[in-house]
């Protein structure tokens, strides 16, 4: 049985996704922003009769077509649903693959009698993906290469032994290759795929490389070119559906302490644990209440998570009573088995985990923030502000040096009552409205700027610190600025 490929091609996927969501008259594109310039990302039809096309500048866009209306694209929606029509177009082949951003190529080899023959198949297609509110061209013949020029340049089917034939009329862009390359073709006098197919093959390799005769060659089916979809990425959600409604808290924990542990296994199973997780109560009265937390860490353990639903259980509605509990992992991540056990290192290492969890359900997980140590002589950079849940606790660098103090602050202002050298510490001053007087100094750490920064509070230049003792009992960090000639503290020691 020979070998047959559905091409599938959605020209204005992007558009008419953005149009059937919401509806509008008139000339429409949807714009993304490359580089510094917006240009028209898909247009609908409207759009390419005032002479529109896609890439060009938003500006240039309007200047033609003044009534053009626009909207940002959105690249995840599109991607998504295009993996939507994938798993639909399962119904007319085993195996269905992405072909770029906007295609789609199937294997249906022996699947067309189910139809009535292939034009039957395409009629069908076309008819369910119109309906649908979307445009589309396909095409079948024996090569991915020819389904995927055919398909982009009128569509049609290409019947066992007339490939060469038809193919030879599309112009050689339909071949995959950049628009580079199909220009250099065609100032060569090359336009056509049967103008390129009675060329000498040496020549063109060595002026074009060896990816023009590969793309050739997959067109002409001489060299395969298989149809492999992308692997599914596992779902983990469970469901259940109750016999009689429920409402109380309790109940609800009960239940979802029995989708917990479906969950988890499933989890283990793939060794992988959930970030954030979703508990979706579906209410008698067709009405949908939400619960969602997330989580510090990877996390695939029944009774930490459960703890953690208890305050949005509790403040849900449940109206006449609850007849359904779904609940769902929808953002995981990989988590490898671990050796029971671990002592206590473990037990404070997970009893952290929870704090971070509780405090970011909270307050926002990008709240909730911890020092992380940075390379750098500056004591305002000598650390980073990073998020707990998405960044793990780092032991700071050995130093070689003067001792650092354990709290620093900005540099605040001190008076000084009198000095023993103009550049040592003062004998007595005040700072926080007390009054100091130094007992025993240590120093000085010079620090000179880092040039690479500009940083406004450095451009004074050195800075001179000095570890003070004073007789009131407080352990300070002063320094010194030569070129301003004042003094400023900056941290205490414990």
């Amino acid at each position: 049985m020979a070998r047959r490929l559905l091409s599938i091609w959605f020209p204005r996927l992007a558009s008419d996704t953005s149009l059937r969501r919401r509806p509008l008259e008139g000339p429409f594109a949807l714009i993304h922003r490359s580089g510094n310039t917006d240009h028209v990302h898909c247009l609908n039809t409207a759009a390419e009769q005032r002479g529109l096309r896609q890439g060009m500048a938003q500006a240039d866009a309007r200047a033609i077509c003044p009534s053009l209306i626009t909207r940002p694209a959105d690249l995840t929606r599109e991607a998504a649903t295009l993996v939507a029509l994938r798993r639909w177009a399962g119904r007319y082949a085993p195996m269905v693959a992405v072909d770029g951003a906007d295609g789609l190529i199937a294997d249906i080899t022996g699947v067309p009698h189910l139809f009535g023959g292939e034009a039957e198949l395409r009629d069908d297609l076309h008819a369910r993906v119109q309906r649908a509110g979307l445009t589309v061209s396909s095409a079948i013949t024996e090569t991915r290469g020819a389904a995927h020029a055919l398909a982009r340049h009128g569509g049609g089917v290409i019947p066992e032994g007339g490939l060469v034939e038809r193919i030879g009329r599309l112009p050689v862009s339909a071949l995959r290759i950049d628009s580079k390359t199909s220009e250099a073709l065609a100032r060569m006098g090359l336009i056509r795929i049967s103008d390129l197919i009675a060329q000498p093959r040496a020549p063109l390799a060595r002026r074009f490389g060896p990816g023009l005769m590969m793309r050739l060659d997959q067109a002409l089916g001489v060299q395969p070119e298989p149809v492999a979809p992308a692997t599914e990425a596992p779902h983990f959600g469970v469901r259940m559906t109750l016999p009689d409604p429920i409402g109380l808290q309790a109940d609800v924990m009960a239940g979802l302490s029995r989708l917990l542990d479906r969950l988890c296994e499933t989890l283990e199973r793939h060794h992988m644990g959930a970030r954030r997780l979703r508990l979706e109560l579906h209410r008698v009265d067709r009405e949908t209440a939400q619960v969602e937390i997330g989580l510090a860490r990877a996390m695939r353990d029944p009774a930490r998570i459960m703890a953690l639903f208890a305050k949005g259980v509790e403040e849900v509605e449940a109206g006449f009573g609850i007849d359904a509990m779904r609940l769902s992992a929808h953002v995981a991540e990989a988590l490898p088995p671990k050796q029971l056990g671990g002592g206590p290192n473990l037990r404070h290492e997970e009893a952290l985990t929870d704090l971070f969890s509780r405090l970011g359900n909270r307050l926002g997980f990008d709240r909730v923030l911890r020092l992380l140590p940075a390379q750098s002589k500056i004591p305002e950079r000598s650390f980073l502000l990073s998020p707990a849940a998405h960044s793990k606790a780092e032991a700071p660098p050995r130093r070689h040096g003067p001792e650092r103090p354990i709290i620093l602050f900005p540099p605040e202002p001190v008076t000084i009552s009198g000095l023993r050298h103009p550049r040592t510490p003062p004998v007595r001053f005040r700072w926080r409205r007390m009054q100091f007087t130094t007992l025993r100094v240590t120093g000085p750490e010079r620090i000179a700027p880092e040039w690479w920064f500009d940083d406004p509070a450095w451009r004074n230049g050195l800075r001179d610190y000095w570890r003070v003792e004073t007789l009131e009992g407080p352990r300070l960090w002063l320094f010194y600025t030569p070129q301003a000639s004042n003094w400023f503290t900056q941290g205490e020691f414990v």
